[in-house]
């Protein structure tokens, strides 16, 4: 016996029709698990509910930044949309586990694992495991799951709304919250391939973080106000740097960090320009790290889902079954009209392999020495095959 990936979606506005409608596709044999992304629109509670109801397994996932794309297109814009993609396989057993955000989120972290394990009947570590989380301490989640069950090679996103107002939920079981972490712990029946890519082009403009604020706040680099180093390199305007402006236009020019082998280059997106000359940026940094500040096209940002793609396809070494595409919702928000050129470009790829694909703000994989890795502006694409 073998993985069946059966994908579903529907544009209901009504969650409980919306959910029988996705149920009919996806109730298969044997089906294990199954995730979903949805519009914050909807009413995510009665969707969920009825969408576990309807099926008897664990369904988990959060909302999804404007819209999805499945081997039917691009669906989203401005009416509600849903998508679901079931895993079906004897061989597999899944343990789902939720965590609402409350104190210290490494401890969180560890005590879901346990839990996640303990959902799957399991004492061990999985062979992997899906992760989604609010977006904020998605590095200190990650770690206390590393403390309980060791390094596991992980995938998944952080929730999105379409606003950035933080409207998003996640969500599994009958449990949906805004803030916290949701884990999917995998054992048994197919393998997986993750391939986590930014496709920027380095440039030559580089320096040394020498002061932090917090985990996300770089204050100095090489000793000068970040925001006016940063400045110095791109060109942009004081308009452009300021505030939320920052956030859209640094899309095509972010920050990167590389990686111990010089081989990944973690994206790290400026969200605000402050006005005391410090940047907000999506993810973690360290002092004395160097940042490089990156360059893409809005045609390459449009082009690099099916090349990753092609790629992670390239890279697999059996049949592979089904993938589950992360895109950031950043990305998708600079490729703006454009969508239905990513999405014939995926569909092109795919060759008929199931997929689903979900807007996210940040992404998660494992990709070039198994460290699991965090980032934004980035795509992590997972292949589930089979040798």
């Amino acid at each position: 016996m073998m993985l069946q990936a059966t994908v579903a979606s529907s544009t209901q506005a009504d969650a409980t029709l919306a959910a029988r409608e996705m149920a009919k596709t996806l109730q298969e044999e044997n089906l294990k698990a199954a995730f979903v992304y949805c519009s914050c629109e909807l009413d995510v509670k009665t969707l969920i509910k009825e969408l576990g109801t309807e099926l008897q397994v664990p369904v988990f996932g959060n909302t999804s930044f404007t819209g999805i794309i499945t081997p039917e297109g691009y669906i989203g814009g401005d009416k509600p949309f849903a998508g679901a993609m079931g895993l079906s396989d004897p061989d597999l057993t899944v343990g789902v586990a939720s965590v609402a955000k409350k104190g210290d989120a490494v401890e969180a972290g560890r005590l879901l694992a346990a839990s996640a394990k303990k959902a799957a009947g399991k004492t061990t570590a999985p062979d992997y495991f899906y992760m989604a989380a609010s977006p904020a301490e998605e590095e200190f989640y990650a770690e206390g799951i590393a403390e309980e069950i060791g390094r596991v090679p992980f995938f998944g996103g952080s929730a999105a709304d379409n606003t950035i107002e933080g409207k998003w939920l996640l969500f599994a079981g009958d449990e949906v919250f805004a803030d916290g972490c949701v884990v999917a712990f995998f054992y048994g029946g197919p393998k997986i391939r993750n391939l986590f890519a930014g496709k920027y082009h380095e440039t030559k403009d580089c320096g040394v973080i020498t002061k932090i604020q917090g985990n996300r706040t770089i204050a100095e680099i090489d000793g000068v106000p970040a925001l006016k180093k940063y400045q110095e390199w791109s060109g942009l305007s004081d308009e452009a740097l300021s505030g939320a402006n920052l956030l859209a236009n640094t899309v095509v020019s972010p920050l990167g960090v590389k990686d111990r082998l010089g081989k990944l280059v973690a994206i790290r997106h400026p969200m605000s320009g402050n006005a005391d000359g410090t940047i907000s940026v999506g993810n973690n940094l360290a002092e004395k790290t160097v940042v490089i500040r990156m360059e893409a096209s809005i045609d390459e940002l449009v082009h690099s889902p099916a090349e990753t793609l092609m790629e992670l396809m390239e890279k697999t070494p059996g049949k592979i079954r089904a993938f589950h595409l992360v895109h950031c919702g950043g990305r998708r928000a600079a490729i703006a009209g454009r969508m239905d050129e990513v999405a014939k470009g995926l569909i092109a790829v795919a060759k008929g392999i199931p997929f689903l694909t979900e807007f996210t703000f940040g992404e998660y994989g494992f990709e070039r020495d198994d460290t699991n890795t965090c980032g934004g502006l980035m795509l992590s694409f997972t292949a589930f095959y089979e040798e």
